[in-house]
């Protein structure tokens, strides 16, 4: 993919008016129209407890119950309902747990120990990637 500069970008959609229409204030509303995308795929190895709490994956625990120190996994789609789909797959492929699934903005966080939510998200990505054709992004692990 090559990036181009906001400049380009306008005078790509302006063509001719280009040149009157620099300098002056412009409004652009930025449409995403849904393609077949695996868009993040992002393993966080050993979270801090302040990124567990504020993504509210204590919440809904049994008492005793303590899964701060579990890796997460994020991976993003569009179209946004794929999460379903993937949130199976997740579920199937190793022994992780749903932590948040947003079927309206593609979002979906699975938590688990470390080679069990790679080996989750590495499968999604798969599946996604080579059943569904989907475009895939690489996968990141901090």
């Amino acid at each position: 993919m090559v990036r181009i500069t906001k400049e380009e970008l306008l005078e790509k959609l302006f063509h001719e008016d280009y040149e009157q229409l620099k300098g002056k204030k412009l409004r652009i509303t930025r449409l995403r129209i849904p393609g077949k995308e695996v868009c993040l795929a992002h393993v966080i190895s050993a979270p801090q407890p302040p990124v567990y709490q504020n993504l509210g994956l204590h919440i809904g625990v049994h008492e005793g119950e303590d899964h701060s120190g579990e890796s997460i996994g994020l991976i993003r789609f569009t179209p946004w309902e794929a999460v379903v789909a993937a949130a199976d797959v997740a579920m199937k492929s190793a022994d992780v747990q749903i932590g948040f699934m947003d079927r309206f903005c593609g979002s979906l966080i699975i938590t688990g120990g470390l080679s069990e939510v790679e080996t989750a998200v590495e499968e999604v990505v798969r599946f996604f990637r080579e059943t569904l054709r989907f475009h895939t992004c690489e996968i990141h692990k901090n």
